[in-house]
């Protein structure tokens, strides 16, 4: 912009339909041409790194707290807060089908709603199928819903929903899904307690190595 500013007001500055052109600058001569140094390469990487380095500062009890928000399979760090299926309904039409599609489908982003036959669990065996990986049907902890939602939604402006928004979001989404009843309230001692169909599906892997698969 400065540029432009001072373009505009100079009277030698020559039109764009003609004029005489401006004498090129030479480039500034290099403060020093004597090429680099190998060995005092060599004995910078050579030499210890200090211990501090004398920038930055530690972080404030504060500043931690606004970044610990994960939230474990078990509920730890579920927030207090409520939500409603009611509630997470309306806010989903406004911050989330658009990119998601009404009810969860059809949208340009990942399809949230829809549950296998039978709740069957052929992704392991037919990588063709990952594509129609969805909450409902692969996702074993429903408290992953909170910690994704609130940590990364709306895209546009992640991190942007109250505790109940997002209680009410995971609601919707779960009732969608035909794992909570209409009425369904979620919490922080209501959510962990939500059995997802695909949780046993999942298991801790134990193998020591060697050419077993599980």
């Amino acid at each position: 912009m400065a540029l432009a500013i001072v373009l505009a007001g100079s009277a030698s500055a020559p039109a764009c339909t003609g004029g005489t052109a401006p004498a090129s600058v030479p480039p500034p001569a290099s403060s020093s041409s004597r090429p680099p140094d190998p060995a005092e390469h060599a004995r910078a990487a050579s030499e210890a790194l200090p211990a501090r380095f004398g920038f930055g500062r530690p972080a404030t009890d504060a500043e931690i707290k606004a970044w610990d928000i994960d939230v474990m399979p078990d509920g730890t760090g579920l927030p207090p807060g409520s939500g409603t299926v009611e509630r997470g309904a309306a806010i989903y039409a406004a911050q989330c089908a658009v990119c998601h599609g009404r009810e969860g489908k059809g949208g340009q982003y990942d399809v949230l709603v829809g549950r296998e036959p039978g709740d069957a669990f052929a992704f392991g065996k037919d990588p063709a199928l990952l594509n129609r990986r969805t909450i409902g049907n692969y996702w074993p902890y429903a408290t992953t819903l909170y910690d994704y939602i609130n940590r990364a939604m709306p895209q546009a402006v992640p991190g942007s929903l109250t505790p109940d928004e997002v209680y009410s979001l995971v609601a919707y989404l779960l009732y969608l899904n035909r794992i909570v009843p209409a009425d369904a309230v979620m919490t922080a001692q209501t959510l962990p307690k939500v059995e997802m169909p695909a949780r046993r599906r999942f298991v801790r892997d134990n193998r020591r190595g060697g050419p077993e698969i599980r």
